[in-house]
């Protein structure tokens, strides 16, 4: 009896609340997966930090995830296999999956939608080679430009004008895709980065040919190529504490215009040019020859008026 008793215990029916939606479970097949949401939560022990039953004995979970989809990860815990209904997307599906901690891979999810799953599955791919990226390559450039910040009262610096270079094939590649820039600013912005400005621009290789401009002035015309600029700042409190932004300066090309918005500095527009219908005199006497004029043109006007 006292196994019996401690078997029904262990496998108690509990009823999930998802948007006044009741779904009824087992809670053996949540505890068959302890690395999931739902697992912690009804474990064993039971963690009553992370819910709570409400006066009904019913548990409110997954706030923000619809009832459907919600319905849909249930059968990972019950059949090992999650089929997406048609009318969950598949971005929600991940989603939820991502919230509730449940592997979303070719394995797990079977969708009819194919390529909604397989851009899914490209993103999180991209996603886990941008934090590699991430780790290796670029935060190590980071931390050079961020110890640069912390000088002793005798040191002298003298900063330097040029770009923070990374030198990567595989990053190359990575960056070409604008899937991959997405998911990169994505990342970069869980991280808590912010300024972030990713993108593909004109990056100048060698001077080209020297032309005289009006007046004398030289103007160099540099050979572009294509290239991979990324901006991003980790300041503090904007405004008030400013630290180090770690950019790679757009350079301005006819290529895409829009990216030269990653400047970390304001470029001051020029003042608009405003039409002269009149000189102005050089002389008192010219001043009052040109007012003569004038009167005279405004009454003749005047007359045929």
């Amino acid at each position: 009896m006292d196994n019996k008793a401690n078997g029904d215990e262990e496998n108690e029916r509990l009823t999930l609340v998802v948007e006044n939606t009741r779904f009824v479970v087992d809670s053996m097949a949540l505890k068959c997966k302890p690395n999931t949401m739902l697992g912690r939560m009804f474990g064993s022990p039971r963690d009553y930090k992370l819910v709570k039953p409400n006066e009904h004995g019913e548990y409110v979970v997954a706030d923000g995830i619809s009832p459907n989809c919600f319905r849909a990860v249930l059968e990972y815990f019950t059949r090992g296999v999650i089929n997406c209904p048609p009318n969950v997307p598949v971005a929600e599906l991940r989603e939820a999956c991502d919230y509730l901690l449940v592997p979303f891979n070719a394995e797990t999810v079977h969708c009819a939608d194919l390529r909604g799953l397989l851009h899914e599955l490209s993103n999180e791919g991209a996603r886990e080679q941008f934090n590699e990226f991430l780790n290796k390559l670029i935060l190590p450039r980071m931390v050079e430009a961020a110890e640069n910040v912390i000088l002793l009262s005798y040191w002298t610096t003298r900063w330097s004008n040029g770009m923070t270079i990374v030198y990567s094939t595989q990053l190359h590649r990575f960056f070409k895709y604008i899937e991959n820039r997405d998911v990169a600013k994505q990342q970069l912005k869980d991280r808590g980065l912010k300024k972030i400005r990713l993108g593909i621009e004109g990056y100048p290789t060698c001077k080209e040919k020297i032309r005289r401009r009006p007046g004398g002035k030289a103007e160099v015309i540099y050979s572009y190529v294509q290239r991979p600029f990324i901006h991003m700042s980790w300041e503090k409190e904007e405004g008030k504490s400013r630290h180090v932004d770690f950019a790679c300066p757009i350079v301005k090309s006819k290529s895409n215009p829009s990216l030269t918005s990653a400047y970390s500095e304001d470029v001051p527009a020029s003042p608009p040019l405003m039409p002269q219908r009149y000189k102005r005199p050089m002389n008192a006497r010219n001043n009052s020859r040109n007012r003569v004029n004038f009167l005279q043109q405004t009454n003749k006007l005047r007359r045929r008026c």
